[in-house]
């Protein structure tokens, strides 16, 4: 995988934790540099820290910003293209629930009505608002270049509607029909728009200790690694409107065979259209 992604240029929001740093360390093991942007500094100080470790060197760069802001997208874009002089890829990652609101000491129930005005907005905000935000600044460049990645971060179907899990589950649901939106938009470009999770609850802070789960069986970060490497790669180039599971991806397979595997379409396509559409403007 070393060396795979050499001369890619890539953004990754939420970089501080988690997912986002698990793919941050993954780009750059590939290769790629990195635009890293998180709005918790220490965080992403950390994430920087440890690339650092794995040799990053001058490779990785480190943004602190609140990419739901209507102007930080574009002074992230900005920042990325003044450093490494391209963009190519953008992981929007970033993500939150109402666990992190109300971390360490409540076992949130779920009540979709116990939500407060305030934590249903901010989630919105950063599960939708900022990946339309960041897709919107870094597309202009990737479309004059004729190549381009977009890769959104959402939640497992189920999730989505699951009672318990409102709004996080409503954001991740608007977030991958705008991808796939976008994804037939793009038709023809040479820019690609895909779905990449883990596959169901991931061991980060996004799962509460409150929650008192099993760390040992929850899906390790890392399986996001091999198949956002290869969605970032050349091998790649055609394949949009995906979604991709990372629990699925066998990494002894090549690269197609374990997308074939692991991938399926983005958001509901397999329920087929369902409206009803009149003929030629009559």
């Amino acid at each position: 995988m070393s060396g795979s992604l050499d001369g890619k240029v890539a953004i990754v929001t939420g970089a501080g934790r988690g997912l986002g740093r698990v793919m941050t360390l993954g780009l750059l093991q590939a290769g790629a540099r990195v635009a890293a942007t998180e709005l918790d500094a220490q965080a992403l100080d950390e994430t920087g820290q440890a690339a650092q470790a794995a040799g990053a060197e001058d490779r990785v760069l480190d943004i602190v910003a609140d990419i739901t802001r209507d102007d930080s997208a574009p002074k992230i874009v900005r920042a990325t293209t003044e450093r490494f002089g391209r963009l190519d890829i953008l992981v929007n990652n970033a993500g939150i629930n109402i666990t992190l609101f109300r971390q360490p000491e409540v076992k949130y129930a779920g009540k979709f009505w116990e939500v407060t005005p305030q934590e249903f907005r901010r989630i919105v905000e950063v599960n939708v608002v900022a990946a339309f935000l960041m897709s919107r600044a870094a597309l202009p460049i990737m479309l004059k270049q004729r190549w381009g990645r977009i890769i959104n971060v959402t939640t497992s179907l189920d999730t989505m509607y699951r009672g318990g899990m409102q709004p996080y589950g409503g954001s991740k649901a608007a977030n991958e029909a705008h991808l796939l939106a976008l994804a037939q938009e793009l038709e023809g470009t040479g820019v690609t728009a895909n779905v990449l999770v883990p596959g169901g609850a991931a061991n980060t802070r996004m799962v509460s200790p409150a929650q008192q789960p099993d760390r040992s069986k929850l899906i390790a970060p890392e399986v996001m690694v091999p198949p956002l490497v290869w969605l970032c790669s050349n091998e790649s180039d055609g394949i949009s409107g995906q979604r991709f599971i990372g629990a699925r991806w066998d990494k002894n397979l090549p690269g197609a065979e374990a997308a074939k595997a692991a991938g399926a379409p983005a958001a509901w396509q397999q329920l087929g259209r369902q409206a009803i559409v009149a003929d030629g403007g009559s």
